[in-house]
């Protein structure tokens, strides 16, 4: 076990290339971390990294070590996932990731209900609207909302979804409805970004091919709750999932327009790495989210933490 731990830490250190993160998400001291590192230098008779105020660097031997034991550590998860499979218990460290706001709205008011059914399970989230390398990280799954095109990946769709395009009535009596993509030129638009550029534009399905429609407007940020309280406000329009408008179309504060362009689906997915044994830890997390999703009425409730 002290072998493992050892391995365990190293490729943590070395993804986070931090040791005080790295303490952080495994509930230890940095000096723990450092005792580990050096008894495994001192077993294997190479120096792994170099450390300095700077940061750390991996060395050769720390560069070959690090992708064998990944694989070593993946090999070793799966087997134990092969057995606790068949096993009405689940334990380990279950590491989540999800997109900022949904990881707040549904995800986060869900945990302590799941942790009542698996009390022996140590949970761990991170809600950011970055992509995660689930690989390279070491995550057990996220939550994401889209197509999930890696085959190194495996997506389980929980809830049907689409992006759409919407704003509020005022706004639309205001300035008219948009009833072509070339007529979104004349609209504002409010961007998810930083510097205001709609960068890739908005993308919509035409003639059976998608197409990305380049947009303008006043006000940008790289906050979804943000854009969307813009949106409320009538201040212009935006491109939103339905999952974070249903309650308002159902009460007409919001409409959706071009919605014959829409992308024809943009689920939300559970996304996990590829590998031969699914642990049980994975599964009933998937499971259990996709049963709450699933219930009548669930997307009509005001959601909160």
């Amino acid at each position: 076990m002290s072998r493992y731990t050892e391995l365990h830490s190293f490729v943590q250190v070395a993804q986070r290339g931090s040791f005080a993160a790295t303490a952080l998400s495994e509930g230890v001291t940095p000096a723990i971390l450092g005792r580990r590192l050096d008894a495994l230098e001192r077993r294997l008779g190479v120096k792994l990294m170099h450390r300095s105020t700077r940061g750390l660097t991996l060395t050769e031997p720390g560069e070959q070590l690090l992708e064998r034991a990944r694989h070593l550590l993946r090999e070793f998860d799966e087997v134990e996932a092969s057995i606790s499979s068949s096993s009405s218990s689940v334990s380990g460290h279950l590491v989540v990731s999800a997109p900022a706001s949904f990881g707040r709205l549904h995800v986060a008011p869900h945990v302590l209900a799941f942790q009542k059914l698996f009390p022996e399970l140590k949970l761990s989230f991170d809600f950011t609207d970055s992509v995660i390398d689930l690989i390279g990280e070491n995550y057990d799954m996220s939550l994401r909302i889209g197509a999930v095109t890696d085959p190194n990946y495996v997506a389980i769709k929980l809830f049907p979804n689409r992006r759409v395009v919407c704003g509020t009535p005022g706004y639309f009596a205001e300035h008219g409805r948009p009833e072509t993509l070339e007529d979104l030129a004349r609209h504002n638009c409010l961007a998810f970004n930083l510097k205001g550029g709609q960068h890739r534009g908005w993308t919509f399905l035409r003639d059976g091919r998608q197409v990305a429609v380049k947009v303008a407007g006043n006000l940008a940020c790289n906050d979804g709750e943000l854009l969307f309280a813009w949106i409320r406000q009538g201040l212009g329009i935006g491109w939103r999932s339905t999952w974070e408008i249903h309650s308002e179309l159902q009460r007409g504060e919001l409409v959706t327009v071009l919605d014959e362009f829409a992308l024809p689906d943009y689920d939300i997915q559970a996304v996990y790495p590829q590998q031969r044994y699914l642990p049980a830890k994975v599964r009933c997390f998937i499971d259990f989210l996709k049963a709450q999703y699933n219930q009548p009425g669930y997307w009509e409730r005001p959601h909160s933490l």
